[in-house]
């Protein structure tokens, strides 16, 4: 059995490792907190940008025997189709994206952290329309604070992140129990963290 002097240091430990490894996280997720908080003050200036393109014949016919087979689904775009919009639209999917098909047109949605964006192949026409829409800097760590289209692998950085608060909180509550006989404000000054979060939620959130 861990003798007091033991228990603290491995506790110290954890803490500091715990706390380190949080650092940056806990600092940008205080300050888009108050970002979110204030979201309705802080004036945001989208900035769209749009392109334009006309659709290769041979991908053109390819996408109309595809469309007479998915109208009115959604349906992966093919891999050729991707390729194009990469290699000569700039446009990078990261992911396979499921697009709407219509005899007349396929529509892909792009939501993006920090933004917004869409493309739609009109095959009546043709012709390729894309938009991106950047909210800004402000914008995009909000979206990341949320985890809003972000990516499985940002959302399982938050998943981390949150464990890893976890540890530190609980380590440094059982570092304030070891030191308590010795501090008599620690057990005051932690049941008002607890007592005054629960009085504002009963008397002013409605």
């Amino acid at each position: 059995m861990l003798t007091k002097a033991a228990l603290l240091k491995q506790l110290y430990l954890w803490h500091w490792l715990s706390s380190a490894l949080c650092l940056v996280g806990i600092l940008l997720f205080a300050i888009t907190g108050i970002t979110l908080n204030h979201a309705a003050d802080i004036e945001a200036k989208p900035v769209i940008s749009q392109k334009n393109a006309i659709i290769p014949v041979p991908l053109r016919q390819q996408l109309s025997q595809i469309a007479e087979q998915y109208d009115g689904k959604t349906a992966p775009l093919p891999a050729n189709i991707e390729a194009w919009l990469i290699n000569t639209q700039g446009i990078d999917l990261h992911t396979p994206q499921d697009a709407e098909w219509t005899v007349d047109e396929v529509y892909i949605a792009l939501p993006r952290a920090g933004g917004d964006a869409w493309a739609r192949l009109v095959l009546t026409e043709g012709i390729f329309e894309y938009e991106l829409t950047d909210r800004g800097w402000i914008s995009l760590f909000n979206d990341l604070h949320k985890g809003r289209h972000t990516g499985a692998v940002w959302n399982a950085f938050i998943d981390i992140f949150a464990v890893l608060c976890l540890i530190f909180s609980l380590t440094g509550l059982w570092i304030l129990k070891l030191h308590a006989a010795n501090r008599p404000l620690v057990w005051p000054v932690v049941a008002l963290g607890v007592v005054l979060p629960a009085l504002l939620i009963i008397l002013f959130v409605h």
